[in-house]
């Protein structure tokens, strides 16, 4: 199972509104879980079964929360039991799928 997150402070010290060192916290939770893992510009996605996972984004929310009175989580599941493998397989499928196209 794949689950996509961003989690945001409402506030931020930083003068020009960067939130990156309070997200920075966030993510270090998230590596430290050994779960396999990648961060975007926009989301993180950790792949694992919900009793794995769940804990880790609310631990990630709670490194936040230390730093912010709100925080922000948005959250999109891909719910496919018994694979595993997609955080990287999903995107090895769609580069084979371009280049067939690419090439036909």
């Amino acid at each position: 199972m794949l689950f996509a997150f961003s989690i945001a402070p409402s506030t931020t010290s930083d003068p020009d509104g960067s939130m990156s060192d309070i997200v920075a916290r966030a993510v270090e939770v998230i590596q430290a879980s050994g779960l396999p893992q990648e961060t975007t510009s926009m989301f993180t996605t950790v792949e694992g079964e919900w009793d794995d996972v769940m804990p880790v984004i609310k631990a990630a929310c709670e490194a936040v929360a230390e730093v912010s009175p709100r925080v922000s989580l948005v959250l999109k599941a891909d719910l496919r039991p018994g694979r595993s493998g997609e955080i990287t397989g999903k995107v090895e499928r769609l580069n084979a799928a371009m280049k067939r196209d690419a090439d036909a």
